[in-house]
């Protein structure tokens, strides 16, 4: 029975990529995939201050854009995406939208530099730019960076402690770290949805909601578009293009990792048929258009890739008929507005998870990749990038400013390039 082939019987697929479903098994594939993401994609708008209709929107036409781009090859939902959330958050405060969409679109435009070289030349040289010890701690100075606001969202309500709202983070984190922990099966792959939900039900029942939004939103409503030239009068902003770009690098290497996974999990070669520059300007279109209307940048998501794992159905039509879905559910106003409810404590509950997860994943690749921090080198770059990731330098030069972010990716691969990589030896 264990013989050779046997691991490949154990990885059959249900659903081959380019097996169809019936009509009734296909819409309950694809909710569940559209609910598999939907808590996570959900929460970049709400931190951010956008309109969660629009994030969906741009999740659902970004997924479809990419499969068309890929040719129909790719299983791989994209989402809205959280590297960028600090740098969001300062341009909202700043500049508003306009510098947001700007960042999205200077992000795909880099997307697509990047797939034209890789087309060009082949993707050896991204390995060289950024290795382990750059993307571990800059990946995990986006998880902690955020940490400050995590604790602020389940602690302060008008910038005064309130008791009430830390008991309600603190619950929502109880209830989030028990779904996670205990469900089974494909509840075990949206426990930040249950915990919102929880956490919602939980804010309820402590007098911290407003219904009044949600009873007078209408069930048919068009997400808030923004539109160039015609919502606003487009200018450069330096700091959204500085400031989102460099994230960009951090954001493909999630993207290189979510298609090796895919690759082994459907036995396929997508880094060469259609090839990463495919993929790459798949997600690079996709942050354009989000860009164009409203929405924030999105990449591939790892929620979507566990439901594949899971359920071993890899087909392209379940995961397009997901963002079919989520383009009808963005019209549905009283989503919207359901979402728009949510009390900053159990935003800050989930928070406290999530952002420490974001965090354990640039730690994981470190400790994966056996990054040696007897090297002084790679010491050095650890060191220093987290603390000024942490800490919250930035940059700031008249009105354009570097979020911390940003300048600690930039310093990250800085100093992998100039300083050297042996150690020195004892006779020095």
């Amino acid at each position: 029975m264990k013989s050779e082939s046997t691991q490949h019987h154990a990885s059959k697929p249900v659903l081959d990529i380019h097996e169809k479903p019936q009509p009734i098994q296909w819409f309950g594939l694809s909710l569940q995939h559209l609910f598999a993401m939907f808590g996570a994609t959900v929460l970049v708008p709400i931190l951010v201050g956008l309109d969660p209709g629009i994030a969906i929107l741009s999740s659902g036409v970004g997924t479809l854009v990419h499969l068309f781009v890929t040719k129909g090859k790719i299983p791989a939902y994209l989402g809205s995406s959280f590297a960028f959330i600090v740098a969001m958050q300062a341009l909202m405060k700043s500049d508003g939208y306009p510098a947001i969409a700007q960042g999205s679109i200077s992000v795909g435009l880099i997307y697509l530099l990047v797939a034209l070289l890789v087309h060009k030349i082949g993707s050896s040289w991204i390995d060289k730019l950024l290795p382990p010890i750059v993307v571990g701690p800059v990946i995990m100075v986006i998880g902690l960076s955020l940490a400050g606001n995590a604790a602020k969202d389940a602690m302060m309500n008008n910038n005064h402690y309130d008791l009430k709202f830390f008991a309600v983070a603190l619950l929502t984190l109880a209830v989030t770290i028990f779904f996670n922990t205990y469900c089974k099966g494909f509840l075990s792959l949206i426990p930040i949805l249950l915990g919102i939900i929880s956490g919602y039900l939980i804010a309820v029942i402590f007098g911290l909601v407003d219904f009044s939004g949600v009873i007078a939103a209408p069930w048919f409503k068009m997400p808030n578009f923004e539109f160039p030239f015609a919502s606003y009068q487009p200018k450069v902003y330096w700091s959204a293009i500085i400031g989102m770009t460099p994230i960009a690098f951090v954001t493909m290497t999630e993207h290189l990792g979510h298609i090796m996974v895919l690759d082994q999990l459907t036995d396929n070669d997508f880094l060469r048929d259609p090839g990463l520059d495919h993929t790459m300007t798949g997600d690079g279109l996709a942050s354009i258009i989000a860009g164009f209307i409203g929405g924030p940048p999105v990449t591939s998501y790892g929620e979507n890739i566990g439901v594949l794992a899971i359920t071993k159905v890899y087909s392209v039509y379940v995961i397009g008929g997901a963002g079919v879905l989520a383009i009808v559910f963005s019209f549905i106003g009283k989503l919207s507005a359901l979402i728009m409810s949510i009390p900053s404590p159990v935003i800050g509950g989930i928070s406290f998870l999530l952002f420490g997860v974001i965090a354990n994943n640039g730690m994981r690749i470190m400790v994966e990749k056996h990054v040696d921090l007897d090297n002084k080198k790679n010491l050095i770059i650890a060191a220093v990038v987290m603390v000024i990731g942490i800490g919250g330098a930035y940059l700031q030069v008249g009105a354009f400013q570097l979020t911390s972010v940003a300048f600690s990716t930039i310093i990250a691969i800085i100093l992998n390039l100039i300083l050297p990589d042996e150690k020195p030896s004892a006779a020095n």
